[in-house]
């Protein structure tokens, strides 16, 4: 399981996804140009001790990253999706892709996943961080992926 993020604009956001990986022991992805500077304080903080332990690969590009994930199923999470994460199946090698937090993911990575899903809420989304650990977790609850 991986968790990837494309374009990441909150460095709070991406420093608590890489606390969550380093957690389960799930690498992160981060499709750049990053909207902050990955050396950013609010980053450190948020990723705290955690970022010397987490698996993080960096690609300068969404090309970049698809030739390095080539072969491996892309997960979309999504407001746009008409599938609830809770009705899919998970795989052990899946990638679960997080856009931006400002505008998601333009429509040829919509094109290019191999799912997309979405998580019901009330109101309109959850922060980046808040969707990513609450399908990482039914991701690996399904393929016994708990450390």
């Amino acid at each position: 399981m991986q968790l990837a993020l494309y374009l990441p604009d909150i460095p709070q956001n991406c420093g608590a996804l890489i606390r969550l990986g380093a957690c389960f022991g799930v690498g992160l992805d981060i499709v750049e140009p990053c909207g902050f500077l990955f050396s950013d304080a609010k980053l450190r903080r948020a990723g705290m001790d955690y970022l010397g332990r987490a698996e993080i690969v960096r690609h300068p590009s969404w090309r970049a990253f698809l030739a390095a994930r080539a072969g491996v199923r892309l997960i979309l999470l999504t407001t746009k999706a008409a599938q609830n994460y809770l009705d899919f199946a998970f795989r052990p090698d899946d990638v679960l892709l997080l856009g931006r937090e400002s505008e998601g993911v333009p429509d040829d990575v919509h094109e290019r996943a191999d799912a997309r899903l979405r998580i019901p809420v009330k109101e309109r989304s959850l922060n980046v961080a808040q969707a990513g650990a609450i399908v990482l977790a039914e991701a690996l609850r399904q393929t016994k992926g708990f450390p």
